[in-house]
C-alpha cells in the first residue's frame, strides 16, 4: 500500500514537472510569436512539437497543459503555414486551436477560450472566410464578458482587420476610435504597433476615397508610430508589412519614387525572413504601381510571379487580388482573351474563399477593362455579380466605380449587341443571379415629338432600363443612374408615375433585434 502511494506521488511530481515545462515553453513561444520570430517559437516548443502536420506530444500533461500546447502549436501552424505556403496548414491549425478551446472551456478558463477564438478567427480571415472570422471574434467577446484583458484588445484589432479586408471602412474607423484609449493604456508594445498599423490602413483608404489630405497625413503619422513599435520589439516581419502599406499608399498618390523605395525595403526584409507569401504581396503591390505608371510589361511579369507563388498556398483572397492585378495588366496590354480568363479565375477563387468583396472587385474589373471586348449581355451579367457581391462595401471608391460602370452600360449605344451570356460555370460557381439586360432607347417613337417631349421620353426609357436591371430596386437603379434614391423617387412620383409599377413595393424598415456592445 505504501509502495502504491509512493508511485502515485512520483507520477504526480513527474506530471507536474512536465506540465510546468510545457507552460514555460508556451510562454516563451508566445513571446517569440509576437516578435514575429516563428521559427524560434517553434524551437521553443521542440520538446512537445517539431513540425506542421505532427500532433504535439501532450501525454502526461494535465488538461490545462494539454490545451496550452495545442493552442500554441495551432497558432504557430497557421503563421508558419501562411509564411511558407504550406498546403493544409490552416485546417491543421484550426483543428488544434479548436481542440484547445474545448479543453479550456471544460476546465472553466474563459480568457484562454477567448484567445483560442481569436487565433481561430485569424486562420479564417487568412482563407478569406470573413463571416466565419466575425462569428469567432463575437464568441471571444462573449467569453470575456466584462473582463478587461489583452484578449479584448486582440479581438478589437482583428475586427478591424476583417472590416478592412471586407472594405467596411466606416465600421473599422468606428472600432478604431472606440478602442484607441484601451490601446493607449496597454503595456503590450507589439499590440500597440499593430493597432497603429491597422488604424493607418483605415485612414489611408478613407483619405484616398475622400481626397482628404488631413486623413492621408494622419495615416502617415500612424504608420510612423507602428514602425517605431515594430522596431522596439524587433519584429522585422511587422516592420516590413508597414513598409509595404506605406508603399501602397504612395502608389495611390502617384508618388512612385517613394513608393518603390518602401516596397524595396519591405521585399528585402521579407526575403531575408523567407516569407514567400509576403514577398508575393509586395510584388502584387509593385505590379499595381507599374500599372499606374503605364509600365504594363513590367506589371504583367511581376504580377504573374506573384499569383504563381500565392497559388501554392491557401490564402485565396490574396490569390484573387493578385489574379485581378494580373488580369488588369493583360487587358491593358491588349491580351483580352487571357485577361478575361484570368479575371474569371480571380472571381471563382474569391468565391471559393467566401470573399464576396474580392469576387465583386474582379467582376467589376472585368466590366471596366473589357467594355469593348465583351457582348453587352456578358457585361451586364458581370456588373450584376459585382453589384451583388459589393452590396455591403462601405468603400466610396467602389460605389463610384459601380456607378460609372452602370451609367456606361445603360447609356452606351455603341456596345455590341448581346451575343451570349457569362459562362455557366462562372454563374454556377459564384451563385450570383444574372441581370435583366437594360434596353437603350432608339428614339424611333419620339421622332415627331417636341424636344421637351423627347427628353422626357428618353429619361423615362433610361429609368425603366435601370429599374429592370435593378429588379425594381429604386436604390440600386438610382446608383446606376448616378443620382440619389430620393432624387429618383421624386422623379418617379412627379414626371414618370407610369413607371411606379416597375419598382419594388416600399418596405418598412424594422429595428434590428441584434445589438453590439
Amino acid at each position: 500500500m505504501k509502495l502504491d502511494s509512493t508511485m502515485q506521488q512520483q507520477r504526480t511530481e513527474t506530471t507536474g514537472g512536465l506540465t510546468e515545462r510545457a507552460h514555460l515553453a508556451c510562454l516563451r513561444a508566445k513571446q517569440l510569436e509576437e516578435a514575429g520570430d516563428f521559427e524560434a517559437a517553434r524551437e521553443a516548443l521542440s520538446e512537445f512539437w517539431q513540425r506542421i502536420g505532427e500532433r504535439p506530444k501532450v501525454d502526461g500533461l494535465n488538461p490545462k497543459g494539454q490545451a496550452e500546447v495545442l493552442l500554441r502549436t495551432g497558432a504557430l501552424s497557421g503563421w508558419i503555414g501562411s509564411a511558407q505556403q504550406i498546403a493544409g496548414a490552416q485546417e491543421i491549425a484550426k483543428d488544434l486551436i479548436s481542440e484547445a478551446a474545448r479543453i479550456f472551456e471544460t476546465c472553466g478558463f474563459p480568457e484562454p477560450v477567448a484567445e483560442a477564438r481569436v487565433d481561430l478567427a485569424i486562420c479564417y480571415w487568412r482563407e478569406g472566410a470573413f463571416d466565419e472570422a466575425r462569428v469567432s471574434l463575437a464568441d471571444a467577446l462573449q467569453q470575456l464578458g466584462d473582463l478587461e484583458s489583452e484578449q479584448r484588445l486582440r479581438v478589437l484589432l482583428n475586427l478591424v482587420v476583417v472590416d478592412v479586408m471586407s472594405l467596411r471602412f466606416e465600421d473599422a474607423l468606428r472600432t478604431n476610435r472606440e478602442a484607441a484609449p484601451l490601446f493607449d493604456s496597454s503595456t503590450n508594445v507589439a499590440l500597440k504597433g499593430k493597432f497603429h498599423n491597422q488604424y493607418a490602413n483605415v485612414l489611408k483608404h478613407l483619405g484616398l476615397a475622400r481626397n482628404s489630405a488631413d486623413l492621408i497625413d494622419h495615416a502617415l503619422v500612424e504608420y510612423s508610430a507602428a514602425s517605431v513599435y515594430a522596431e522596439q520589439v524587433g519584429n522585422k516581419r511587422f516592420l516590413a508589412s508597414v513598409e509595404n502599406n506605406v508603399g501602397n499608399l504612395f502608389v495611390r498618390l502617384n508618388r512612385f519614387e517613394e513608393a518603390h523605395k518602401h516596397l524595396d525595403r519591405a521585399r528585402l526584409l521579407f526575403t531575408s525572413l523567407k516569407e514567400k507569401t509576403l514577398v508575393a504581396q509586395v510584388d502584387d503591390s509593385r505590379a499595381r504601381a507599374f500599372i499606374s505608371q503605364g509600365q504594363l510589361t513590367k506589371a504583367e511579369v511581376v504580377s504573374r510571379g506573384a499569383f504563381k507563388v500565392l497559388a501554392e498556398g491557401e490564402e485565396l483572397s490574396l490569390l484573387a487580388e493578385a489574379l485581378t492585378t494580373h488580369g488588369t495588366a493583360l487587358a491593358r496590354l491588349g491580351d483580352y482573351s487571357k485577361a478575361r480568363a484570368t479575371l474569371e479565375k480571380a472571381l471563382r477563387t474569391a468565391h471559393t474563399a467566401g470573399d464576396p468583396d474580392s469576387s465583386g472587385v474582379a467582376a467589376l474589373s472585368m466590366v471596366e477593362e473589357l467594355t469593348e471586348q465583351m457582348p453587352r449581355a456578358d457585361l451586364f451579367s458581370y456588373y450584376r455579380i459585382a453589384e451583388t457581391e459589393l452590396a455591403r462595401s462601405q468603400h466610396p471608391e467602389i460605389q463610384s466605380r459601380l456607378g460609372r460602370c452602370a451609367r456606361l452600360l445603360l447609356a452606351n449605344e455603341a456596345l455590341p449587341a448581346a451575343e451570349g451570356a457569362v459562362h455557366a460555370s462562372t454563374q454556377a460557381e459564384t451563385g450570383s443571379q444574372l441581370p435583366v439586360e437594360a434596353s437603350v432607347p432608339d428614339g424611333e417613337a419620339a421622332k415627331d415629338a417636341s424636344l421637351e417631349e423627347q427628353v422626357l421620353m428618353y429619361e423615362g426609357q433610361l429609368i425603366r432600363s435601370a429599374l429592370q436591371s435593378a429588379d425594381g430596386s429604386v436604390t440600386r437603379a438610382a446608383r446606376m443612374l448616378g443620382i440619389t434614391h430620393q432624387g429618383l423617387a421624386f422623379i418617379l412620383n412627379g414626371r414618370h408615375k407610369d413607371l411606379l409599377a416597375a419598382r419594388k413595393p416600399v418596405k418598412k424598415r424594422r429595428r434590428s433585434i441584434i445589438r453590439f456592445h
